[in-house]
């Protein structure tokens, strides 16, 4: 069992930065895709970055490419969303997630979840 916890969430104004953190309690080398997906209120989750071990690439939601980058520290089991110039619109619950074999780009393919941190980004 993984148990992954989020922290870095808060408020900020727009154009500000964040940087979000997922530690986990096991190692993250079992996992081919480690990241982050996010949910508004009344909206459904969606997905935001992942970071994939077995070609060391990465994948970003349409909505946030060229603001938010994701990095994965196999040594300390830890993973990263560096969040810049951030809109109201990014203002949701995220969550780390886990895919032990897919992209990590759909919901179905996760196996483990974070309890989320909120990020709220004020006008």
């Amino acid at each position: 069992q993984v148990q992954l916890v989020e922290s870095g969430g808060g408020l900020v104004q727009a154009g500000g930065s964040l940087r979000l953190s997922c530690a986990a309690s096991g190692s993250i080398f079992t996992f081919n895709a480690m990241g982050w997906f996010r949910q508004a209120p009344g909206k459904e989750r969606e997905f935001v970055a992942t970071a994939r071990r077995s070609d060391g690439s990465t994948s970003y939601g349409d909505s946030v490419k060229g603001r938010f980058t994701i990095a994965r520290d196999g040594v300390k089991n830890t993973v990263y969303l560096q969040m810049n110039s951030l809109k109201p619109e990014d203002t949701a619950v995220y969550y780390c997630a886990a895919d032990r074999s897919g992209t990590g780009t759909r919901l179905v393919g996760i196996e483990y979840w974070g309890q989320g941190t909120q990020v709220t980004v004020s006008s």
